[in-house]
């Protein structure tokens, strides 16, 4: 894959792996409006706890590089399964009118606000690890620096969205669709360009 393709690829995924992620600095930033302290914490918590996210995927996709040649491919079965229980959890939660509150700390610590992050994008681990392990040493630094040049680019939207809450409710529900597509045909797309089953 080119360089281009790399970048590219690695947008589309920071893109459907992080929509939500949007949603909830759009309601940090709203509690953090009028605090240049607060919303300073809201942009560090997000890095700290986003580099968190990248340094476990990282790590753990360099493990993997150490598996047989033929194994790798079978790692898009990670992103397969969160896609189907994402769209699972999706359908279960379908007509549920009332958003997380509670996502928004009643005061905006950096590390309240890195820990969030991280527990709302663990996952992004399951799905950042078969392609990092796939992509080579030069390409997995090429999806880190688009991933944390992409944080950046999310807080920005966040912050956009504070005082736009219609904004926020279209993408909090158009979310719940986008991520489980996005990780099925990743899955898919790793499982065939791999040859796992004989693809």
């Amino acid at each position: 894959m080119t360089g281009l393709g790399t970048v590219g690829q690695a947008v589309a995924i920071f893109v459907a792996t992080n929509v939500d992620d949007v949603v909830i600095l759009a309601l940090f930033f709203g509690r953090a409006a009028g605090h240049r302290a607060a919303t300073t914490a809201v942009v560090v918590g997000q890095y700290l706890g986003f580099v968190a996210i990248l340094a476990g995927s990282v790590v753990a996709a360099l493990g993997a590089r150490l598996l047989p040649e033929s194994t790798i491919a079978y790692l898009g079965l990670l992103p397969l399964l969160l896609g189907f229980y994402a769209a699972w959890e999706a359908w279960r939660s379908r007509g549920d009118d009332d958003d997380d509150d509670a996502t928004g700390p009643s005061q905006l610590g950096v590390l309240t606000i890195a820990a969030v992050t991280f527990a709302n994008g663990g996952d992004n681990i399951g799905v950042y690890i078969p392609v990092f392990a796939v992509a080579g040493v030069a390409g997995m630094v090429t999806y880190v620096v688009v991933f944390l040049v992409g944080v950046a680019a999310c807080c920005a939207l966040g912050w956009y969205l504070a005082t736009r809450p219609s904004i926020a409710r279209l993408m909090a529900r158009w979310g719940d669709v986008v991520l489980p597509v996005v990780l099925i045909v990743l899955g898919v797309v790793i499982l065939v360009e791999g040859g796992a089953f004989g693809l």
